[in-house]
């Protein structure tokens, strides 16, 4: 009885911002207006082949970026004491407390034409570089945004290894570049796994960054969407058709990375020194 009553908030919360918008979508996106039964939505999809291609590409662009700063960056904080790890990981958290769009407007800032960067190249006599609406523009936005979601799996999985095994690979013999690489880095595999999903999920699905750093020309699929919800192609069939598409492909992905992850997990133990 308890633990019916525990579950109950959470199965509501399931059931009416999960299910109900799944259940939403898929209806809308298999209806045309007189809610009568039509692919023809699904088939306004392969009308935008390249934003497809665009946001995977650009969504693996930015994860593996985020891959390696995050790793050096997590290793760095890992291998510190643990009050200045506490600090850095503070630090590292700060920007997800800061507006969403805030972020944005400050890397609008930074990148423009009159903007930081190029003030500063300006007062040493260079010339000034076009960042703004760049394919460059939208990976840094990608990358500042989510960087941090990055970051803290596989700092977790880092502090949870167990310097025994660390001090067992140095009395045998290795070296830090054997130790990182027979130790650390396959009991770290979790952490980057889930960093992979929860940095190129978000990537590939964003919308208003992609529109503010990146103009018309590095349009994502989230910006297609968002203009047939609340832009003026306003045609919420289509939109939920493209959204359902890009449900499966993520979905897809996901399970990828979940067969590996599980593929990891039953490989556990077999470290060779």
């Amino acid at each position: 009885m308890k633990k019916r009553i525990i579950l109950t908030p959470y199965i509501v919360w399931c059931i009416v911002f999960i299910i109900v918008p799944m259940v939403l979508v898929l209806f809308f996106g298999l209806t045309d207006e007189s809610g009568k039964f039509t692919t023809r939505n699904l088939c306004e999809v392969f009308l935008y082949p390249d934003v497809f291609l665009r946001s995977l590409w650009l969504g693996f662009k930015a994860t593996a970026i985020c891959l390696v700063v995050g790793y050096l960056s997590a290793l760095i904080i890992s291998r510190l004491n643990v009050k200045l790890q506490k600090i850095l990981i503070i630090l590292v958290m700060l920007p997800m407390w800061m507006n969403f769009l805030l972020k944005i407007y400050s890397l609008m800032f930074i990148l423009q034409d009159n903007g930081f960067i190029n003030g500063i190249l300006s007062s040493f006599g260079f010339s000034k570089f076009n960042m703004m609406n760049t394919e460059g523009a939208v990976i840094l936005g990608m990358v500042y945004n989510f960087l941090t979601y990055m970051i803290l799996p596989i700092h977790s999985s880092l502090v949870e290894i167990d310097e025994k095994l660390l001090d067992a690979a140095k009395d045998l013999g290795a070296n830090y570049f054997m130790t990182f690489v027979k130790v650390i880095f396959p009991l770290s595999i979790p952490g980057i796994v889930s960093g992979i999903a929860m940095v190129f999920i978000p990537s590939v699905s964003t919308f208003i960054l992609s529109k503010m750093l990146g103009g018309r020309q590095n349009f994502l699929v989230g910006d297609i969407i968002d203009m047939h919800f609340l832009g003026g192609i306003y045609d919420p069939h289509i939109g939920s058709a493209i959204s359902l598409v890009l449900m499966i492909l993520l979905l897809i992905c996901t399970g990828i990375i979940n067969q590996l992850q599980n593929e990891n997990k039953s490989k556990k133990g077999a470290l060779v020194i």
